[in-house]
């Protein structure tokens, strides 16, 4: 049964539907004790998977007791926070109604980054996930919300086809919206009442680890768009963002007081991993990329809070974290392990920086509003990314001139490659094939 329901994964093309993308269909093949939903909700503003959580909780529980039947697991925890009341009410009755005794509601405190993976593991389990470790290896998978939703209806034969997402900032109408994957980014706005500013940019994602579109009227909706917030071109949130390296490894090399905020406030170090920012900070300054405590910027999961709430001197370990990394990663070092156990740090529960608190430092408080469902949106176009997920990209099986229907196959996972099927998300006719992106017209 396991076997079927992993063939079903990949054959929607499910991939994580909160972060990078992973294929579903790779974490569902493995053997755990527990599956945790990841309902944290993380990012400030990002509203989609409460609406799901209150809305259609049951589809979510049935991907999750999928989920379960493929690893193995004997327990199915879904993690929210508690200020998400009507999700909250919704996801207690489900469990209280479930016939299994295999799931339960965990109720999360309101801080960042109460999603990720470790610090969820940790939260919900008491386990360490290793250093540049995965939760596998404490016999725990980790699924989103939506990505659960997709892989319930991804048991009946429904391909991934549509994103919900949340509209916030500087918008008429902010709201959570459901769109077809591939959706123009400027026709989301305009379902939204469009910017209600001349100059904007858009963030792809949430304030703290989402990116700012290059050119938001070229961006389409994928798999992974959580979100789309329009913030002014000289918002905190944007400036960060587009600061450009050179002048960021300039800024590191003579403003860092060494101060280690940065340290202090590190989700990772606070489970125990060897994860320095501020020694990493005077390292990039040496440009001493070669040393032992470079290495420790691959442990960095890039969450942000370094940068958007610590430093008191407004500079970035984040971003000097990313460029040691891909530096590292390119030589191909890896990072390896001491053995030594973890040791949370005695400090780390009040050391967690509420969300109000990382709201308020961000200035996004007057686009807090918790917006609610505003259904559906059909454009008359829609450009399909053959990428949208880490591994290979798909292969394209249709052409210029081919008539397809919401659901039918675009592009294949290749041979012996980790990768997600794409699938049409209208009906129409496809206009073009080009640089990787299908192009369908209704």
């Amino acid at each position: 049964m396991g076997n079927q329901i992993v063939d079903n994964i990949r054959e929607a093309g499910v991939v994580g539907a909160g972060g990078a993308g992973l294929p579903t269909h790779v974490k569902a093949d493995a053997t755990v004790d527990t599956v945790l939903v990841n309902g944290a909700s993380c990012e400030p503003l990002l509203m989609s998977d409460p609406h799901l959580m209150e809305s259609d909780v049951d589809t979510v529980i049935r991907g999750l007791e999928a989920v379960m039947d493929c690893t193995g697991a004997k327990k199915g925890i879904i993690c929210l926070k508690g200020k998400h009341a009507g999700a909250m009410q919704s996801v207690r009755a489900a469990v209280a109604r479930a016939s299994s005794g295999r799931l339960e509601a965990f109720e999360l405190m309101d801080f960042y980054p109460a999603g990720d993976e470790h610090v969820l593991v940790h939260e919900a389990l008491g386990r360490t996930v290793p250093e540049r470790g995965i939760p596998l290896q404490v016999g725990a998978v980790v699924s989103n919300v939506e990505t659960l939703y997709n892989v319930a209806r991804a048991l009946d034969g429904t391909p991934v086809t549509h994103r919900y997402l949340t509209v916030a900032g500087e918008v008429r109408r902010p709201m959570v919206v459901k769109v077809p994957v591939g959706t123009p980014v400027d026709d989301v706005l305009s379902f939204a009442g469009g910017p209600l500013i001349s100059e904007y940019r858009v963030v792809d994602g949430g304030p703290m680890m989402g990116k700012v579109l290059p050119d938001a009227s070229r961006a389409v909706v994928t798999k992974t768009t959580s979100g789309l917030l329009v913030l002014p071109p000289d918002h905190n949130v944007v400036v960060r963002k587009v600061m450009d390296p050179d002048r960021v490894r300039r800024i590191t090399s003579s403003v860092c007081c060494q101060c280690s905020r940065c340290t202090d406030l590190c989700p990772r170090n606070l489970l125990g991993h060897s994860l320095h920012p501020h020694k990493l900070m005077r390292v990039f300054a040496r440009q001493d990329l070669e040393s032992e405590i470079a290495r420790e910027a691959l442990l960095c999961s890039e969450c942000g809070l370094c940068e958007k709430f610590a430093c008191p001197m407004l500079v970035s370990p984040r971003e000097v974290n990313a460029q040691i990394k891909k530096v590292l990663m390119q030589a191909g070092v890896k990072w390896g392990s001491s053995g030594k156990a973890l040791e949370t740090n005695l400090f780390r529960e009040e050391r967690r920086v509420p969300t109000a608190r990382l709201i308020q430092r961000l200035d996004l408080v007057d686009y807090d509003t918790h917006p609610g469902y505003a259904g559906e949106f059909t454009p008359a176009r829609v450009s399909i990314p053959l990428r949208q997920h880490i591994g290979a990209p798909a292969v394209c099986v249709v052409s210029a001139g081919s008539r397809v229907k919401c659901g039918d196959l675009l592009g294949e996972i290749p041979e012996k490659a980790m990768g997600a099927r794409v699938h049409a998300s209208i009906d129409g006719v496809v206009e073009s094939v080009t640089d990787g992106m299908i192009t369908i017209k209704a």
